[in-house]
């Protein structure tokens, strides 16, 4: 149903942005009705609300900078690292044991198969992402690697998850319960990759899913806004509009319809299925453990309402975001914010990195945290990206293609609820076992086809290795998820010598 034309003038007039009316008499009916249905999509007091919440942050931003640069010594030191209680890791170090690791290990894994078995876990999936950098027009999740198997990111991610519910229906069976474990897959698309990841989703069989356990839902939009907040104009009869970042999933899922039902949004049809706990993660990191169950049981134990998983930086100046303490509640540092001092600065009981802990978009929340966002977005500051933005000349009508930013778009970052929990847990996990992101086209210097690929085959040959068999140097073995999720369940290849590439599926 068309929204009527005239509540929606005094909408946008009330907010000031009745200027995208310009046009519309002389549009025609179709064109009419398509810009009245945009713009009715359109939450106009919320987006007036994040370009002046954005606005001052950056002004406020601005002003530290400049008295920081004229009273350096009276410049506060805002950033610290992280405290260690709000820290537990897994991997060795002077401190940490690996059999003391492992011990903690297993009693977290407990926990989260235990959470898994009572079908409270689900997993939220960012996949709104296309992989153009990659040579690819198809959604980034659809991209194959190279495997042997030719396996795509999803189809790797999706067994995962299928592996857990294998799994947990084991251990259920094993205890005398019912033998149904389910892990719903809550996939946020955006408007130019949804229909085609639904229709791998479709031609692949769910990977062996049930299909009313996968959820799409797509990311929102931000109208692109000039430089004093007026909304920006694609054509005479339509807006310029621009993904609201990850962090956009907040509102998504109590915003956007889900497949599952039309009915509902994806947190409705989260509280309907009885989920406490969610993993969140990227698509692009083809060594994700999905729903990992030491993740969720370490946040479980200690009580968190949102937790990460980081790993350690390679080296001081490497480029990446880093958790750490800005005016005492957690963030995301990014290394551009650390000072030469900062990024070497050493932990003095370690040794290590003090500023360390690197971010790789890979957390937890319980569905209480979920619920609580919509009341902090007021004081979220969405991140401004001033951008050379097409347009029209409200005057002539005219097309402008700037040659210099004209307007900004605004994002939300995926770790800007950090600050506003008291109950953040930070799990550090080893970088060759957890993270291998694909960002760069084949050939490229780092984070590509051939770095993910290598990634997954030499984690597998550790698996093997560990087990008791021996890879002979250049054998490349791929062990499918659905034959072991994180290195269990291979014994039986114990004395084997792989002397040839294989795929053990």
């Amino acid at each position: 149903m068309t929204p009527s034309l005239e509540s929606l003038r005094q909408r946008y007039a009330a907010a000031g942005q009745d200027h995208v009316f310009t046009f519309y008499d002389n549009l025609s009916p179709s064109d009419q009705k398509s810009l009245l249905e945009q713009l009715d999509g359109i939450d106009i007091d919320r987006v007036n609300r994040v370009w002046s919440t954005a606005m001052k942050a950056e002004q406020d931003e601005q002003a530290k900078s400049e008295n920081a640069n004229q009273h350096p010594d009276e410049a506060r030191d805002e950033i610290q690292p992280l405290p260690s209680s709000a820290v537990a890791s897994l991997v060795p170090n002077a401190t940490t044991d690996e059999s003391t690791s492992h011990k903690t290990a297993v009693k977290w894994q407990q926990i989260g198969t235990d959470a898994i078995k009572d079908n409270k876990v689900a997993v939220l999936l960012m996949a709104g992402g296309q992989g153009t950098r990659l040579g690819s027009s198809a959604p980034k999740g659809c991209y194959d690697i190279g495997l042997a198997s030719h396996k795509s990111l999803f189809q790797l991610q999706g067994e995962r998850i299928r592996k857990l519910e294998m799994l947990a229906a084991a251990s259920k069976e094993a205890s005398g319960g019912e033998t149904r474990a389910r892990i719903p897959w809550y996939v946020m698309t955006s408007g130019p990759t949804r229909k085609d990841t639904e229709a791998f989703f479709v031609e692949n069989g769910y990977f062996g899913l049930n299909k009313d356990d996968v959820i799409f839902f797509n990311q929102g939009v931000l109208p692109a806004l000039s430089n004093e907040g007026k909304i920006m104009l694609s054509s005479k009869s339509s807006v310029s509009v621009a993904p609201d970042g990850n962090g956009g999933l907040y509102s998504a899922i109590r915003q956007s319809p889900s497949t599952a039902s039309s009915n509902r949004t994806v947190l409705e049809d989260m509280h309907a299925r009885g989920i406490q706990y969610i993993h969140a993660y990227c698509v692009d990191n083809c060594l994700v453990k999905v729903a990992d169950p030491v993740f969720l049981g370490y946040c479980i134990e200690k009580g968190a309402a949102c937790g990460a998983k980081v790993v350690r930086k390679e080296d001081p100046h490497e480029s990446v975001g880093v958790l750490a303490l800005r005016d005492g509640a957690f963030s995301v540092v990014e290394y551009s914010e650390l000072s030469k001092e900062k990024a070497e600065q050493r932990d003095e009981e370690t040794g290590e990195l003090a500023y360390r802990a690197a971010n790789i978009a890979n957390h937890f929340y319980t569905l209480d945290f979920l619920d609580q966002v919509e009341s902090m977005e007021a004081e979220m500051a969405f991140h401004i990206a001033r951008k050379k933005i097409p347009t029209v000349d409200l005057q002539t009508g005219q097309a402008i293609k700037p040659d210099t930013p004209n307007g900004m778009k605004l994002e939300l970052f995926v770790f800007d609820v950090f600050p506003f929990t008291k109950a953040l847990g930070v799990l550090e996990v080893q970088r060759q076992e957890e993270f291998s992101p694909l960002k760069n086209a084949p050939g490229s210097k780092s984070d590509n086809p051939e770095t993910s690929r290598r990634d997954i085959y030499e984690q597998q040959k550790r698996w093997l290795q560990s087990a008791g068999a021996e890879v002979r140097q250049g054998v490349e073995v791929e062990v499918s998820p659905l034959v072991s999720y994180n290195g269990e369940g291979l014994e039986k290849y114990e004395g084997t010598v792989f002397e040839i590439s294989t795929q053990l599926d």
